[in-house]
Parts: C-alpha cells; sequence; structure tokens
C-alpha cells in the first residue's frame, strides 16, 4: 500500500512537472510572418487572424553600423503592428542579426541594444521582443567555436543578450525580453565546415557564461527555441531521449536543462516561461496550385492531412506544458520558392489548404484539458 501510494505521488509529480493537469494554462498560437511589412498591412493582419493566429512575430535584421532603424524598416514595421492591434493581433518584434554581422566587440553589442531599445520605444503596440535567431547555427552566429575547440558563441551572445536586456528595460521596463530563438538541433563538432552547437549544449554554456559573469539581474524574461522535427514526416510527439536535439515532446529535458544552467542564479532557470518560436511542417503542392510557386522542393513533404494531425498535436503538448507562453507557425501562407518552406496554413495566395479548418479549431482550443 506504501508503495502504491508512493508511486501515485511520484506519478503526479511528474506529471505536473510536464504541464499535465494544468488545465487553466492557456497558451497562444501565433505565427512568424512578415508579409505584413511589405504588402496590405491591414489585410495580411485580416488574414492571419481569419486563419485562427493570435500573435505575429515580424523580424527586424540588425547589420554593423545601425543605432537605429533605417526610416523605411521603421515604417514598415509601425504599418504592421497597427494593423496587428487593429485585428486584435499581439504583435512580437524578433531582432537578430546574420553571423556577417556578429556583435562581438562591446561597440557592435551597444548598437545592437540600441537598435534594439530604438524599436520599442517607436513601437508601442510590441510588448515581447525577441533577441537573437538561432545563434547555435553558423548562419547566424560566428565563430561558434575558439580555436582550442571550446565554446565561442554561447559566451558572446551572453553578452549581447546582457547589454540588450538592460537597453531595453530602460526604454520600456514593460517589454518582455525573450532569448535566442535556438535551432533545435546542432553537431556539438569543431572541426566542421559548417561547426554548430545543439541546443542542449548550447543552453548548458549559456549557463557557465552567466555565472561566470556574476551577473546580478537576468538576461531574458523567457526563452525562444524552434522545435522543427528533423523532417516534415518526423510529429511533434516524437522525443530525443539519446540525442542532444530538443522538439516539443522534449519539454522536460528542455525543462531540466533551464535548472541545470540558471536554477540559484538572478536567472530564472527551471520556471523561465518557453516560446516555441518557430515550429512547422511542409505540405505537398497539388497540380492545380503549382502555378503559384517556383523551383524544385528539396525536402520530403506531407499531406495537409498530416499537417492537420501534426499542427493539432502541436498545440495539444504545448497547452499541457505549464510553463510554454507562446507557439508559433512558421507561417501564415507559404512561400512561393519551392527551395523555401511551404509550412503555411494557406497556399502562396493566400488561399486555404484542407489543413486550415482543423488548425483554426485546434487553435480555438488553446488550453490543456
Amino acid at each position: 500500500m506504501l508503495r502504491t501510494s508512493l508511486l501515485a505521488v511520484v506519478l503526479v509529480a511528474a506529471l505536473a512537472g510536464c504541464g499535465f493537469g494544468s488545465h487553466h494554462h492557456r497558451i497562444v498560437i501565433g505565427a512568424v510572418e512578415d508579409s505584413a511589412k511589405s504588402g496590405d498591412a491591414q489585410a495580411q493582419m485580416q488574414l492571419a487572424a481569419d486563419s485562427g493566429f493570435r500573435a505575429i512575430a515580424l523580424s527586424s535584421v540588425w547589420s554593423r553600423g545601425l543605432r537605429a532603424p533605417m526610416p523605411s524598416e521603421l515604417a514598415a514595421l509601425q504599418r504592421a503592428t497597427n494593423a496587428a492591434h487593429a485585428a486584435q493581433i499581439r504583435p512580437i518584434v524578433a531582432v537578430y542579426s546574420f553571423s556577417s554581422s556578429t556583435p562581438l566587440t562591446a561597440t557592435d553589442r551597444s548598437d545592437f541594444a540600441a537598435y534594439s531599445a530604438a524599436l520599442v520605444r517607436d513601437l508601442p503596440d510590441v510588448h515581447d521582443v525577441i533577441i537573437g535567431n538561432e545563434p547555435n547555427l553558423n548562419l547566424f552566429w560566428l565563430p561558434q567555436y575558439d580555436a582550442a575547440g571550446g565554446d565561442a558563441a554561447a559566451e558572446s551572445f551572453e553578452r549581447l543578450l546582457a547589454t540588450t536586456y538592460d537597453a531595453v528595460k530602460e526604454a520600456r521596463p514593460d517589454v518582455q525580453v525573450i532569448g535566442a530563438g535556438l535551432a533545435s538541433r546542432g553537431s556539438d563538432r569543431p572541426a566542421t565546415i559548417r561547426p554548430t552547437h545543439s541546443p542542449t549544449q548550447f543552453l548548458l554554456d549559456l549557463g557557465a557564461a552567466y555565472r561566470a559573469s556574476h551577473r546580478d539581474r537576468p538576461i531574458m524574461d523567457a526563452l525562444s527555441i524552434h522545435p522543427y522535427g528533423e523532417n516534415a514526416r518526423i510529429p511533434p510527439s516524437f522525443e530525443h531521449p539519446h540525442t542532444k536535439s530538443i522538439g516539443i515532446a522534449d519539454y522536460p529535458k528542455l525543462v531540466g536543462l533551464l535548472g541545470q544552467a540558471f536554477d540559484g542564479t538572478a536567472q530564472r532557470g527551471r520556471d523561465l516561461p518557453i516560446v516555441y518560436g518557430e515550429y512547422g511542417v511542409e505540405t505537398t503542392i497539388p497540380a492545380d496550385k503549382s502555378s503559384l510557386y517556383t523551383g524544385q522542393e528539396l525536402v520530403p513533404t506531407v499531406s495537409e492531412a498530416t499537417q492537420a494531425r501534426y499542427y493539432e498535436s502541436a498545440i495539444r503538448l504545448a497547452a499541457c506544458q505549464r510553463t510554454v507562453e507562446l507557439l508559433l507557425f512558421f507561417h501564415v501562407q507559404d512561400e512561393p520558392q519551392l527551395s523555401g518552406l511551404q509550412t503555411g496554413v494557406r497556399y502562396a495566395d493566400g488561399s486555404p489548404k484542407s489543413s486550415l479548418p482543423a488548425f483554426r479549431r485546434a487553435a480555438a482550443n488553446d488550453s490543456c484539458g
């Protein structure tokens, strides 16, 4: 009897740690979509709202020497965020650079931070800013490793996060600073042509850099990660117990890593809010829609019925994960180049895929239980 009771207690604790049983927990379902920056902002945001999205992440790419966005970039973001507000959509801005402009020096970090602070000052409807995009990949951050093969990316990114956090909070204390936007996979092999970090190792290295800095305040209010599967055929329920990859089903592992990295410091760890900043499943384009697309597909794709099942499953899983705050899909509508991502719930012309009704129902039922 004692053993049965003990097992019950352990089971309840484990489920609580994974977010199950949190029936009042609600997440926000959104998308990563820049179309409102270049097209009809009101029409694009209304299309997103009609599709079931309640948040839209817009990008703003920093390059070396900028301390504020160019007037054209700011105007595009203002149009998009105004349209989002009118459509009752939560606007989010993601600020990042490509590896050609990695902000490694104190001057570059100061400029990047000033750029981010200028954005939140000039965009009053924005209350969330994502700092960084896949800094564990060499496409967005270099170097990944030092000459001896030790970590370089997480250490330098920690400095950028700290500088930018302080600048954004000084400009607008109400803005949530969301860190990193980590890629879901990486090699952890320094001596390769394209060196990368796994999200597991990057988080541990980020925590080590933070502890070594002796900082007495946070560097982020939430963590963003992009929990894509290895390809479109991998369901969101697939776990990675024997690798350093992180998908949606690896929530317990992610929470444990955050605790290991930051618990006991001024930075929240195990209870840090989590943002699934990009997730998507590419669909096969039917023949009657092929004229909307150019080029050739480069990766495996799935049917729209499979996309619908996977998107429903992703929402159900995330909604029952206690510290998950946002789940952002990539995109509202497909990219027209087949070499890009056809992960939207609408085709490139905005017309609906057959997966849209199921997605919309799941997005409307965005709570655990």
